[in-house]
């Protein structure tokens, strides 16, 4: 009986948190319909509530946003518009923080989140994966004696919070694995480890062995 129960555990957990998971993500963005005219929003066209419309027109408005900044005179309304919320307190400031950081993390030419590296943590002894963010700026740098860089420690099996640390270059080894695959590894708290290769397998042993 227990084996038969584990059993229909392994099946059936993953698929009830995957299914909460979408049910969430579409839940949220089907809350786009609030701003659709009461006469058009499916109700009141077809009579019933269709789940899944408002991720659709989400989908598209994004789509059909970078679709129109995507030339010159999108991108001069988008600079038009980035100078007058500048001009506007406490909003000036939130924006720009939010901008500078989904420019770092969406852009094509950013570096965050593009190398998974592994680093002391939380002491010399052990070891865990973190993620390459760039190098620490501002009056920070001042301070720092010798060559650093920033690294974001996702926590486990939650990798949406975690501590942001600056660490010594030299103890921060840089690992031959994709993004994705470091995120299951630490998801799956180290159950689903990725494929060992040439590279940054003996790397790892050497830096465990200092």
């Amino acid at each position: 009986m227990r084996k038969y129960f584990l059993t229909g555990l392994l099946i059936l957990v993953p698929l009830a948190i995957t299914g909460w998971v979408l049910n969430l993500v579409i839940g949220t963005l089907d809350q786009s319909l609030m701003f659709v005219p009461e006469r058009w929003q499916p109700r009141n066209l077809i009579g019933m509530d269709v789940p899944g419309i408002g991720a659709i027109l989400t989908i598209a408005i994004v789509f059909l946003t970078g679709l129109l900044t995507n030339n010159l005179v999108g991108k001069w309304v988008v600079r038009v518009g980035e100078r007058l919320l500048k001009r506007v307190p406490v909003v000036s400031s939130l924006y720009g923080s939010v901008k500078q950081v989904s420019d770092t993390l969406f852009s094509s030419s950013g570096n965050a989140f593009r190398q998974a590296v592994l680093i002391p943590y939380p002491h010399a002894e052990s070891y865990t994966i973190a993620f390459l963010t760039g190098v620490p700026g501002g009056d920070v740098k001042n301070h720092l004696v010798g060559e650093y860089v920033s690294v974001y420690v996702p926590t486990t099996p939650n990798p949406t919070s975690g501590f942001f640390l600056m660490m010594e270059r030299s103890k921060v080894v840089e690992l031959d694995m994709t993004v994705d695959a470091a995120l299951k590894y630490i998801v799956s708290m180290g159950v689903v480890a990725p494929g060992d290769t040439p590279v940054s397998a003996p790397v790892a042993r050497d830096v465990v062995t200092h």
